[in-house]
Parts: C-alpha cells; structure tokens; sequence
C-alpha cells in the first residue's frame, strides 16, 4: 500500500497522461451515437453474447482474493479479538470470520503490504507470551506480535481461504525468505520445520503461491530500490525458493501504481531479468472520488469511470511482460496479481500523515507509538459499491492475464467488513458487488458484445455509460451476468440477449435465478454500525423468456447483477 500523496485515482494528472483524449473501450464495447437524454424505459443500449463469442477465459478461483495486512485494525480488532463475546480459543472473532466466508473470499495476502518490508517472520511464531514487540516503520505503530504465519494459518484453515505469503525484501532477502519457505512448506526432520512442529503445526502450510517483497518502487518503502537493484534482488530470491521448491508460483513486485515514473519500464525491466522463475507480475490501483468534500459532479463521473484506467493498466503490464516474454526467448506468459485494489480515500491518510510528520519534525520524541490504532477506515457510500462492481467488472474481462486478485483490504482498514472493539461486525456497501460475482461467477468469462451511450469524462473522454460481463459454466448449466451504469445522471435500459450461450440448445431453455439492483437515490449513502443494511442490494424486477432475452433498467449510478441456469 503506498501513502503520502502517492495515490493515483481517475481524477488526478500524472506525466504522460493525455486528458484531452479518450482512453480506448474495453473489449467487445462499442460507443452508439444515442442521446443520454430521452425516456429510459425505451431501450437504449444493449448487451448481447452472440453464437460466435469465445470465452476470454476460465474464472480463476483467485480473482476473488483480499488482503490482511498488519495495519490499524485489520488484524487487531479484527480477525483477531480474543476479549471479543464470540471469540474462539485462538482468538479469532466469530462474527468476523461468519461475514468472510459469506464474503467469499478464496486467498489471501499477508502479512503486507507495507508493514513486511520492516517485518521479522520470527517475531509471531512460537508462545505469545515470548515474541518480541517491534516498531513498525509503515505505519507508525506499535507491533506485538500476537499474530504471525502460524495463527494466520490456523485462521485460513477456519475460513476455508488460501495464504498468499510475502516475504521481506525491504531490510532482510535471500535467508529469510528461505528459512521462512523451510518453516512453513518443509516437512520435518530438518531445523525450521522441526520448529513448526514444536510450535504445533505438524503438517507443511504448503503455501504455494509468495510475493516477493511489495511496493519496492516506492520511497516511502522501507528499502525501497530502483529496477536494476530490485532485478537483480527477486532474481537471486526466485531462483533460490525454486531450488527448494520448484511447484511455487512466485510474484515480483510491480510498479506501486500508474502515477509512478517508472511504470512500465520497470516492469519490464524486472521480468526480463527475472522471467524463467517468475509467475506473477503485482499491480496496484486505487481509486476514490476527488470530490467527496465538496460533491462535485465533474469528479463522481470521473470516479464513476474508474475502470477506464485499470483496463489501461492492465494493458501497460501485460505488454511490458510479453516484451519480457520475448526478450527471454520464452513460451510462458507472465500472469497479472492486481494484489491490491479496491476504493481507498487516502486523501484522509494523507492529511493524517502530514500531521504525524509535522509533529515529528519538532524535536526528537520518546512516547510509544500506539498500539491498531483507527487507520484507514473509509465508510463506504452506494457510489464506492457501484465502483467496486464496474472494476469487478473489468477483472473478468480481462482473466486470461489477470489470474489473481486480492481486494485490499478484508476487516476495517479499507475494508467490505467493519467490526467494533467488543461489539458488531457489519457488511460496507462493497461487500456486495464482490460477494455476488465470488460466489456466482464459475466456468468461462464473456465479454459481451455491448451498444451504449456514452458520457464525457474529463479524465477518460467519452466513455461508454454501460460495461457488462457474462460468466456461464457449461458443465453446471449455471451463469451470471453483471452490468454497471456509470453515468451519474441518467438512467439507461438495456436490451439482454444471452441466447449465444455455448451449449444452449441443447440446454432447452435459461430460467432466470436471482436478479438484484444496487442504486441509491442518495449515492453517498453508508452502511453504518447504526444502520448496517442501509445500502443493500434491492430484487431487479425483470423477466427472462426461454431463449435468455431480457430488458432491463439501470438507474444512474447503479450494478445489477442477473443468475441464471439452464
């Protein structure tokens, strides 16, 4: 996670970006020439997969990944409370963990983030009473240590999700990530493994998928480096984990987001170092409207087309790999992780930031850094949901190079989960959009083919108003379609035709399952520890005929999403 001023959202200006023009459409998106203005109940766009449409590719079980870093109350206050009423015997909150199964979550990264480029894995294994407590250098907190991989592991075995372990290449490297790999994946009979077995933990973690370091582009990372030192670092690191373990897929660090100077170029000039044990590329984007404070309009239709940029960013990094790819004289493609993602106000942070480093600038300081202090924790409004939804969206379009993500972050610091110290866990408005497409969206990817009306952007240009995906799992007879409206002020009718399915005729017919609607009339509207269901998703009122045709309204500012099966 970057801070301070180092976030990029769709309204701000960074070098090389060409304001005036458009950024291109996704795939299969075309803009039609009619008017945003007229009655929305005559149709006036429209998606449709035709017979002849190929799947973009198979839905990868990890696209719905998340992220618990040790940062604010992530993890202290929430995964972990032992005081909490329904706490279990390792101190993992109940509730919580209830709402993360919900949620859907498949994997998850830890420990950073941030917070590993400082992080000794050693500190948070063996008893809670010996480990040692640290300063945490990210975020200006007091560690203690009462979670580490071993707890983390027995969490992930609860919650039924995979671990996607980072290793330190911030102030440590090559040892430590292999003492580290030896203690969590080695089986016993030599000395770190043995260690995991004292600790109670007999069976290997079997931990497949690591990031080697994260952010290490960004000043404000500890250890932080250019691209030739980073290269030649995660190629040492690559090549000596694949020694140990040759069935690891492992991750380098790319660019912390598409604002930095190198973006681009340093992703291709670390896989092409790197490229014959690397599997995964790591991407960074997050996105908030720039004018939440005064409610400009301008900046919500901006914000609203966020997924414009992170169709470009994925382009920008799946071009940089293939040049690698080339360079290698290679045959595999090297696979995107956007490990962080999501909505995030670091304008908030940024402020808080700027106060912590004034106050620090006034003289040498010997007070104790606090202990999951608050940080961090946006309440989400029915806009950042409908956000959210358009760059799930965007993910699935693009799953043959995307093939991991994880939303940052899971519980309270910037999260879909929210829990109070000793009281109730509740869903964000985000929970949603990501509940719906981890738990539905099976089999293949469409991009449909889609005729809208477009809406200017003054980041972006004109941009569609509609983005659609469809998923269907032949096998199952089992879909889902999700669509966004990203115009802020008109509400759009689409025309549905899903009667190019694979498979269909000999299905017979498509039966329509749930159809849902996420729209407020107030887009700033929040879940709230006092009011946790004020933004749910509302029953679509719409009726699917036998050959999967159906017509919809989406009202400005809104996700749908439609089941369906045959």
């Amino acid at each position: 996670m970057t801070t301070h001023n180092s976030q990029y959202s769709a309204e701000t200006t960074h070098p090389g970006k060409q304001e005036s023009s458009p950024a291109p459409t996704a795939a299969g998106t075309t803009a039609s020439n009619v008017s945003t203005t007229g009655n929305a109940t005559t149709p006036d766009a429209s998606i449709a997969l035709n017979a002849d449409a190929t799947p973009v590719a198979d839905v990868p079980p990890r696209l719905f990944g998340s992220f618990v870093e040790h940062l604010g109350r992530c993890v202290y206050g929430g995964i972990y409370e032992p005081s909490h009423p329904t706490a279990d015997e390792n101190g993992f909150r109940q509730d919580v963990l209830d709402l993360v199964k919900e949620l859907g979550v498949t994997c998850v990264r830890y420990p950073g983030g941030n917070f590993v480029s400082n992080y000794n894995w050693e500190d948070g294994i063996g008893p809670r009473e010996n480990r040692p407590m640290r300063r945490d250098l990210a975020w200006h907190c007091t560690e203690t240590n009462e979670m580490g991989i071993d707890d983390f592991y027995r969490w992930s075995q609860k919650a039924g999700t995979e671990i996607m372990l980072a290793v330190n290449m911030g102030t440590r490297g090559l040892k430590a990530a292999l003492d580290e790999l030896e203690y969590v994946n080695g089986a016993p009979g030599t000395a770190w493994a043995d260690q995991r077995v004292a600790n109670g933990i007999e069976e290997p973690m079997d931990i497949k998928m690591w990031c080697i370091g994260n952010e290490m582009d960004g000043p404000w990372q500890v250890g932080h480096m250019s691209p030739e030192e980073y290269a030649g670092a995660v190629d040492k690191v690559a090549h000596a984990m694949k020694l140990a373990e040759s069935g690891l897929e492992l991750v380098a660090c790319g660019s912390s987001g598409a604002y930095m100077p190198t973006f681009g170029t340093w992703e291709k000039t670390v896989l092409t170092k790197a490229y014959e044990n690397l599997d995964f590329v790591s991407c960074h984007a997050y996105y908030f409207d720039r004018g939440h404070k005064t409610r400009a309009a301008a900046s919500m239709q901006d914000f609203l087309a966020s997924s414009e940029d992170m169709t470009k960013f994925i382009a920008t990094v799946s071009d940089a790999a293939d040049q690698a790819r080339e360079a290698n004289n290679g045959t595999k493609d090297i696979a995107l992780s956007f490990d962080e993602w999501g909505v995030w106000y670091s304008d908030k942070w940024n402020e808080q930031e700027d106060q912590w480093k004034a106050e620090a600038a006034q003289g040498l300081h010997h007070e104790p850094w606090p202990k999951s202090p608050h940080l961090l924790e946006d309440i989400y409004t029915a806009a950042d949901a409908v956000v959210e939804g358009s760059l799930m969206i965007t993910l699935l379009k693009h799953c043959d190079r995307v093939r991991s993500a994880s939303r940052a972050q899971l519980v309270n610091v910037i999260a879909p989960i929210m829990a109070e110290e000793h009281g109730p866990a509740w869903r964000q408005t985000t929970f949603y959009p990501f509940a719906e497409a981890a738990l539905h969206a099976r089999g293949q990817a469409y991009a449909p083919a889609i005729s809208s009306p477009t809406i200017h952007t003054e980041a972006y240009g004109d941009v569609p108003a509609i983005d659609a995906v469809v998923t269907w799992d032949e096998q199952a007879r089992t879909g889902l379609l999700l669509a966004v409206n990203r115009d802020a002020n008109t509400p759009h009718t689409l025309t549905i035709d899903l009667s190019g399915l694979p498979g269909l005729p000999g299905l017979g017919t498509l039966a329509l399952g749930k159809a849902q609607l996420l729209h407020e009339d107030d887009p700033y509207r929040t879940n709230t520890a006092e009011a946790p269901e004020a933004v749910t998703p509302q029953p679509l009122g719409i009726a699917m005929n036998a050959t999967g045709t159906c017509t919809a309204t989406l009202p400005a500012i809104s996700w749908i999403s439609v089941e369906f099966h045959g």
